[in-house]
């Protein structure tokens, strides 16, 4: 099943309004204050979703989203230092937890095909998370002996 435009903007309505609450919930950040933060980031998605299909080629949303959320908190950008001020009343924390319960729901959906891959998936799983953690130590290690903090 191909998705249109609508389905995905569906989901992150709803993705946005559950966000809006848990901010509320767990770091009492008041909805109404959070909401204009929220609409920016919101736009960002649409916009970065947009792009990814008029843009040739094959380079996933994620990668057009994030580069226009960094260009719009860029220093230089004239309303960026506006807009991380705006979105600094989203807790991250709030956006990961429907995120996640979306992948989650997304996973089970697909629990046949990961059934068939079994342990292989598992082993693949296991060597791309010690290797992002043995990265990240390494890379940490040497920022903080180049710093001198070490």
């Amino acid at each position: 099943m191909k998705l249109s435009l609508k389905d995905p903007v569906v989901i992150i309505v709803i993705v946005a309004i559950l966000t809006l609450v848990g901010n509320f919930v767990g770091y009492k950040i008041d909805p109404i204050t959070a909401f204009p933060g929220m609409l920016i980031l919101f736009l960002i998605v649409i916009v970065g979703m947009w792009i990814t299909k008029i843009m040739p080629g094959n380079l996933p949303a994620v990668v057009y989203v994030s580069l226009l959320g960094i260009i719009l908190t860029m220093p230089w950008f004239p309303l960026g230092e506006k807009v991380a001020e705006l979105t600094s009343q989203v807790n991250f924390l709030a956006l990961t937890t429907p995120i996640l319960g979306y992948a989650g729901i997304s996973l089970g959906k697909d629990l046949d095909s990961f059934k068939k891959n079994g342990l292989r998936i598992v082993v693949v799983a296991i060597f791309v998370f010690v290797g992002t953690y043995l990265g990240s130590a390494v890379i940490a290690h040497t920022v903080l002996k180049l710093t001198g903090q070490i």
